[in-house]
């Protein structure tokens, strides 16, 4: 009975803890004063008793029972007030965006920045691109651009933001172009503004100047600590050339090594822009970001008004999902595209359906409708790679234009090598991977090649050797591929007796020597922008590449420009780390084509055991041939196993032997068992191990190993 008594207690108080609680909680909900509701008079409030409270486990009283009675509808009275206020928020917000005026400039902008698929007039859109030397600031300043408009949230922000490829972030540099779309008020007015961002680097100016012709004006990008360097005079006359409205911008203003004064200077005498109007800013900082998408607005004009045109739109890069195909992204130039058109591709000749459409902001945003002046993406299950390339133009397929636009300049490859796998089998794999890589890298050339030694595989053309390296580094990483890559070489042209030119970018396709008349190199012009201190140190390093002097002038007080004509094959090696290594990184170089030279080059053969190893034969100039040669057969005879046999190695101009290194016999002792005796027992033994030493080394053959040959690879590289 104790224990019942105890228990009823217990249950008692914990009910009437539970009571004090309901009461507490209804006490703070009933604080925040929703609408009256109810019998009201002169401010009481009847109460209604509940007739079931004798349920209850507790004695409750009335004004209990109201309070709960009334949970219910004083809580759906407080969602619906709240609702209410919610509405009124929204009408609110809508208000701040039209009427901008009354909140601050940074607030409207964020405003502006969510609303950035909704369309503007055609006089409110502005192209424009950054262009940059490699490391003077241009993804840092996109990114604040993208901060500031609202683009990217700032929890979402991430340096280099536009940089999605893990090779770009780990090396700090940009390896592709990147679209972006940005939404920005200027006196109230919204204004759509189209970026791309841009490399820097002088092996991906191809990508520089496809995203230029996409564009009215530039962004030009100056470190304000460094000055003008090659690769800012190379973007600016891509710039020129495609008539766009620079607007010089400089950047590290607050660094404590900055010279604005100075780098103002330079840009004027240097590259001949009026900087009266030059933006000093901070892109790290922040400092001067406000002004820089002011002077868009204001300098850079909008893209011509011809939606009513039949539809062109100008491919300027494309990639390829597994699940969706290939993404086109384009610029369209005249006209209106909408999803569901069937569009046609008039250079291949293909049409499809546009599945989706849509803008890149910086992620892919999907629209119902893209026209003139408008940067976008296109998804419309196109499977073939070949189908969309980059420079080709999208039209209607039931109302055609008339004329194609010009497209790109076909990208002429200057440096050569040959890609094998290292697993045979992965032959197919590659060639696919190749093929899905040139779509989204148009500078990209391959054909196939067989090698004795290599096995199946393709010649590659890139344009220098930072591009070569990126390449090869992507299809291992992104197609899971294990590759082999020989020496880089360039292409030389041939001029044989019968009066024929072949070009020649493979020592083993080098005609006779009695069948050719004369070799031709390609030559460059280099442009190196150097300290005064190393001028020096980098004419010496030219005049060692067989450079020829062209012109020297000074820039400034302090810096300089060296001007050399260069064989190609010489610069491709380690030329460039040379000139960092000897200038401390000061210098910076441009190269261009200019045309070819008839040199005096030969073919350097590598013999084994009186066999030519067409793999390990390569084309260097006369003067070098004895250094590189010996250097091969030296490299060599540390790894090719040793053969029962003696084996010569031998590196030879036509018949002629230059260098020489010979691994000898692995023997057996066939002494040991002549404990003493006469000479000639000795003799009779030696003699006729010789013998059978000679016609084994008649019929034998030498297996030069995998790992010879990638280490003799390598070699060449750094000799050559």
């Amino acid at each position: 009975m104790r224990d019942g008594i105890c228990g009823l207690k217990q249950q008692r108080t914990r009910a009437t803890t539970t009571a004090v609680g309901m009461a507490t909680n209804l006490k703070l909900f009933l604080s925040s004063k929703p609408p009256p509701q109810g019998n009201h008079h002169h401010g009481t409030t009847t109460p209604i008793i509940s007739q079931h409270h004798h349920h209850l486990p507790f004695p409750v009283s009335n004004k209990t029972c109201y309070s709960i009675q009334s949970l219910r509808s004083s809580k759906n009275n407080f969602n619906s007030y709240t609702r209410t206020r919610r509405r009124r928020y929204r009408v609110c917000s809508k208000a701040v965006d039209v009427q901008s005026k009354d909140v601050s400039d940074s607030e409207a902008t964020f405003i502006a920045g969510r609303d950035r698929l909704l369309k503007v007039p055609t006089e409110n859109i502005r192209n424009f691109s950054i262009i940059a030397h490699i490391d003077h600031g241009k993804s840092t300043l996109a990114d604040k651009l993208l901060q500031v408009t609202g683009t990217v949230q700032s929890r979402e922000m991430k340096e280099q933001f536009l940089d999605n490829m893990d090779l770009e972030r780990e090396r700090g540099i940009t390896i592709k172009l990147q679209a972006a779309r940005m939404r920005f008020t200027y006196e109230s007015q919204p204004y759509c503004l189209n970026l791309i961002d841009t490399p820097g680097h002088v092996d991906f100016s191809y990508e520089v100047s496809r995203s230029l012709a996409a564009c009215e004006g530039a962004l030009l990008v100056v470190d304000a600590s460094q000055g003008v360097e090659a690769q800012t005079l190379a973007n600016v006359y891509l710039a020129l050339e495609n008539n766009l409205e620079v607007i010089p911008v400089l950047n590290k203003i607050d660094l404590p090594g900055a010279e604005p004064s100075r780098v103002v200077q330079e840009i004027e005498e240097v590259i001949g822009l009026d900087c009266s109007n030059a933006i000093y800013c901070s892109a790290k900082e922040g400092i001067g970001i406000n002004e820089i998408l002011n002077a868009i607005v204001q300098r850079i004009p909008p893209p011509l008004d011809s939606a009513k045109k039949p539809l062109r739109a100008l491919i300027f890069d494309s990639y390829y999902d597994a699940y969706r195909g290939v993404i086109v992204y384009f610029r369209v130039i005249d006209g209106t595209v909408k999803k569901g058109d069937r569009i046609y591709f008039m250079a291949s000749g293909k049409d499809y359906f546009a599945d989706e459409i849509g803008v890149l902001s910086p992620n892919q945003l999907q629209v119902d409708e893209l026209y003139a002046g408008e940067v976008g993406y296109i998804s419309a299950s196109i499977r073939s790679v070949a189908d969309a390339r980059v420079g080709d133009t999208i039209t209607h397929y039931t109302r055609k234009a008339d004329q194609s636009l010009p497209g790109y300049k076909e990208a002429t490859p200057m440096v050569f090598c040959g890609l094998f796998p290292i697993d045979a089998d992965q032959f197919p794999d590659l060639r696919d991977a190749l093929e899905k890589l040139q779509l989204n890298d148009a500078a990209l050339k391959f054909e196939p090649e067989t090698s004795s030694a290599m096995g199946f595989g393709f010649r590659c053309g890139f344009l220098g050797l930072l591009h070569m390296e990126i390449v090869q580094e992507r299809l291992e990483r992104e197609y899971s591929l294990s590759l082999i890559t020989t020496a880089p070489s360039v292409v030389y042209r041939v001029n044989c007796s019968d009066g024929e030119t072949v070009e020649c970018s493979n020592p083993s396709a080098l005609p006779e020597p009695g069948k050719r008349r004369s070799i031709e190199e390609p030559i460059v012009k280099i442009e190196m922008l150097t300290p005064k201190d190393y001028i020096g140190s980098l004419m010496e390093l030219s005049q060692e590449r067989r450079g020829d002097f062209k012109e020297m002038k000074f820039i400034t007080e302090t810096r300089a420009s060296l001007t050399y004509e260069m064989p190609l094959a010489e610069m491709v090696g380690d030329f460039f780390d040379q000139l960092k290594s000897r200038s401390k990184g000061y210098a910076s170089m441009e190269y261009s084509f200019i045309g070819y030279k008839e040199s005096d080059l030969i073919k350097l053969d590598v013999l084994i055991n009186g066999e030519g190893v067409e793999p390990l034969s390569t084309i260097v100039h006369k003067d070098k041939a004895y250094s590189v040669g010996r250097a091969l057969t030296q490299k060599l005879k540390e790894l090719i196993p040793r053969q029962m046999f003696k084996v010569p190695i031998q590196a030879c101009i036509g018949t002629k032997v230059i260098a020489s290194e010979s691994l000898s016999a692995i023997r057996k002792d066939v002494l040991a068992k002549c404990y003493g005796g006469d000479i000639s027992r000795k003799k009779k033994l030696l003699k006729k191990q010789a013998a059978g030493k000679k016609r084994m080394k008649a019929i034998g053959k030498v297996d030069v190993p995998q790992e010879a040959f990638m280490a003799v690879l390598k070699l060449e590289k750094e000799v050559l």
